[in-house]
């Protein structure tokens, strides 16, 4: 292994705040089991705010961003992974509180790596990502708790983000019909191509009410926006359906009333791919190679970048201007 190597990486000091691609010495990688050749990652909507001044999710600095990675084994000293095995590792502290997949290689404890499941090569690995594996688990949640094909539509908020979309084209490969919800007008066709059958507006899931309960309209919801969004799935869920909700770009605050909960036995569901168990996540990788792998993985990478754009990559995703995915070639 090289003794320096590239590293994408946010620094807060007395002189101020600095972003961009620096040499990082092998010896200042943060203590870990296995060492990895990093081949790809992506950029999420964590990402961005762990790469801006004041970030609310970074905890310590100097730090590497990239809260995903796929790469090769270099070095181990953990007997469950061997030089040269295909691995990858998303969420726990990676990129926030411990250097993260922007960069050549990473340091991390062997308990935060899975094996690269059967089905997925390392690139569709990091296309599904953190937001892959978050819709993944969302629907893998509401299946659990009763949703079936052919039970009514699903609505999937946020539709053209990372999530959203992966969910979508996931559910209408488990042959569920799908709506769903977005505030780009430009992006319907692109939301059709992945499997949704029925397009709404952001004015028409985020309205205010005007009563407890809305007609009785989706037997299911994947909700990465929450806010008035979750709000208005809630109130609107069938009988005895369930809302899995995985994010909070719409707002942390959900205005609702006990109504759905206590008159329509809705349940609420609370996704979390960061601190999620090991065993349930490495069921579901298995299932993010097979039957959960959407069938337009690769064409829902919408860009494909380098090192030298990540800074360009997550300001846009902090404005809300991307759709699909955006992968991280080291």
């Amino acid at each position: 292994m090289t003794q320096s190597f590239n590293a994408f990486v946010v620094d807060k000091d007395e002189s101020g705040f600095s972003a961009g691609v620096k040499r990082v010495a092998l010896a200042d990688l943060p203590a870990g089991d296995v060492t990895v050749r990093v081949h790809y990652s992506s950029v999420n909507y964590k990402d961005g705010l762990a790469s801006v001044p004041g970030s609310p999710v970074v905890t310590s600095y100097p730090m590497v961003p990239g809260i995903d990675l796929a790469g090769i084994v270099a070095e181990s000293s953990d007997p469950r992974f061997k030089v040269g095995q295909e691995v990858l590792a998303i969420g726990r502290a990676l990129g926030t509180g411990h250097f993260g997949g922007y960069a050549e290689y990473a340091r991390l404890p062997g308990d935060w790596l899975e094996p690269l499941p059967p089905g997925l090569t390392m690139k569709e690995a990091m296309a599904l990502g953190t937001a892959g594996f978050t819709a993944g688990l969302a629907i893998q949640r509401l299946e659990e708790n009763g949703l079936k094909p052919g039970q009514g539509r699903v609505l999937v908020s946020g539709a053209s983000g990372g999530v959203g979309s992966t969910a979508i084209n996931m559910l209408a490969g488990l042959g569920y019909d799908v709506s769903a919800s977005t505030g780009k007008a430009d992006e319907h066709g692109y939301l059709r191509d992945l499997g949704a059958t029925e397009i709404l507006s952001r004015e028409e899931v985020s309205a205010k009410p005007d009563s407890y309960m809305n007609e009785e309209r989706w037997a299911g919801g994947v909700d990465p926006v929450g806010g008035d969004t979750l709000a208005y799935m809630l109130r609107s869920t069938r009988y005895g359906g369930s809302v899995s909700n995985c994010g909070m770009t719409g707002g942390m605050v959900v205005n609702t009333t006990v109504a759905p909960f206590i008159l329509r036995g809705v349940n609420l569901l609370g996704i979390d791919s960061v601190n999620c168990p090991a065993d349930v996540r490495a069921k579901l990788w298995l299932r993010l190679g097979t039957d959960l792998k959407p069938r337009y993985l690769t064409e829902s990478i919408s860009h494909e970048i380098t090192l030298d754009s990540i800074q360009t990559a997550v300001a846009s995703i902090l404005a809300g201007a991307v759709k699909g995915r955006t992968i991280v070639r080291i």
